[in-house]
């Protein structure tokens, strides 16, 4: 996968979660929930403090910087990532997520999840890409 595509995946994670971010904090009230599929998908406007599942919560600082350390990781190594599909998509979707979450960090203090099953804590778009990206680069390293 060329750079450009690599770059592409993770700016568009960046705006797709900004995007939805923002029009959830700009059209509902906080713990406003709206069920899309009633009591399995709910639209619900929370703020995080904590990382997922609500780990480490009020501990902002340090979350920024555990970012920093993972996206200055990645990007460092690039070139040792394996030019296969699979990695790439992966390596892109964590970073896209990262950032999502780093710019919710530094500019709000706390992160904005959306997305509530009802029988998992609350997520966004970015905890997704990251979940994704992982699972992806279990799969690839596990089978090689």
């Amino acid at each position: 996968m060329k750079p450009s595509k690599f770059f592409i995946i993770s700016v568009a994670v960046i705006i797709l979660d900004q995007l939805i971010k923002f029009l959830i904090s700009n059209f509902m009230t906080l713990s406003q929930s709206i069920p899309i599929i009633n009591n399995v998908l709910h639209m619900t406007y929370i703020l995080n403090t904590g990382a997922a599942f609500g780990i480490f919560k009020g501990m902002n600082l340090l979350l920024i910087w555990i970012s920093i350390i993972i996206i200055g990781a990645i990007l460092y190594n690039y070139d040792k990532i394996p030019k296969d599909t699979v990695p790439q998509i992966g390596f892109a979707l964590i970073i896209g997520g990262a950032i999502g979450n780093l710019i919710d960090r530094i500019f709000l203090g706390h992160v904005i999840d959306f997305i509530d099953f009802r029988i998992w804590p609350a997520f966004n778009i970015a905890d997704s890409a990251i979940s994704i990206g992982a699972v992806l680069l279990i799969i690839y390293y596990w089978k090689k």
